[in-house]
C-alpha cells in the first residue's frame, strides 16, 4: 500500500483548566490514504474536534507527531504552519463563516488572496470553484441572499478553490435539514469520488457518516474501531 496522506503516531493532546488538566487524545495513531473519505465519529469529547483541528494545523499536539503528505507539521514554526494551511487545507465549518458583506466570489476568492495569482487567474479558479458547487448563477450573490444549504455550498468552493491536499469539514451539515444537508454530503461525496479529494469530517450524524468510505469510532481519546463503508 502507499504511504498514507496524514499519518498520525502516539498523539497527545493535553489542555490545563486551572488546576486540573484534562488528557483529550491519548496515544492515538491513525493513517489515512489519498482519497478516503473519513467521518469522524464518537461521543461528545470524545476528542473528534480536537483531532480534526491537529490534522488540519489549527492546533499542536502536546505529544506524538502529524505529518501529511511527507511534512511533519507538528514541527513547523507558526508562520510556516500558517502558509502550509493556506495551501494544503480547505476547511468546511458548521456555520459556513462567510463574509456577510462580500458576494459568493469574493468570499470564495479569499484564500486566493495568500497566493501570487493574478486577478484574472484568481476569478478563474473562483469561476470553477462555484461551477463544481452547482452555484455559478450565484456568484454576486451575498450571503444573506442565499439558502443555508446555497452558503454551504459557497463555504466548500471556498475550501477547494486552492485545490488543497485535504478537505477537513468539521459538522458541514450540523446546521441544515435532513434534505439540505443530503444534498451537501452528495456534493462532499462527487468531491472525494470524481475529483480525488482526500475528506476528512466530523459528524455525530450515522446518515451523514453513511457518505464516507470510511467511518473511525474514537472514544475517551483514543481509537475505539474504524469501519469500512
Amino acid at each position: 500500500m502507499a504511504n498514507p496522506l496524514v499519518s498520525i503516531r502516539d498523539l497527545h493532546k493535553t489542555y490545563t483548566r486551572g488546576a486540573e488538566t484534562v488528557d483529550v487524545l491519548r496515544g492515538l495513531s491513525l493513517d489515512i490514504q489519498a482519497g478516503e473519505f473519513i467521518a469522524l465519529m464518537g461521543p461528545s469529547g470524545s476528542g473528534k474536534t480536537t483531532l480534526l483541528n491537529l490534522i488540519g494545523g489549527l492546533d499542536r499536539p502536546s505529544a506524538g507527531s502529524v505529518s501529511v503528505d511527507g511534512a511533519r507539521i507538528d514541527q513547523l514554526g507558526s508562520g510556516a504552519l500558517a502558509q502550509w494551511r493556506a495551501t494544503h487545507v480547505g476547511f468546511v465549518f458548521q456555520f459556513y463563516n462567510l463574509l456577510p458583506m462580500l458576494s459568493a466570489e469574493r468570499n470564495v476568492e479569499l484564500p486566493l488572496l495568500l497566493t501570487h495569482l493574478s486577478k484574472a487567474e484568481r476569478m478563474k479558479r473562483v469561476g470553477i470553484a462555484l461551477q463544481v458547487v452547482g452555484l455559478a448563477e450565484r456568484a454576486k450573490h451575498k450571503p444573506s441572499e442565499l439558502s443555508g444549504g446555497q452558503a454551504q455550498r459557497v463555504a466548500i468552493a471556498r475550501a477547494i478553490v486552492a485545490d488543497p491536499t485535504l478537505l477537513v469539514c468539521d459538522e458541514p451539515t450540523g446546521d441544515l435539514d435532513r434534505r439540505t444537508a443530503d444534498e451537501v454530503l452528495t456534493l462532499l461525496q462527487t468531491l472525494n469520488r470524481e475529483h480525488g479529494k482526500t475528506i476528512v469530517m466530523v459528524t455525530h450524524d450515522p446518515k451523514a457518516a453513511e457518505y464516507a468510505s470510511h467511518r473511525v469510532f474514537l472514544d475517551k481519546g483514543q481509537l475505539a474501531e474504524t469501519a469500512v463503508h
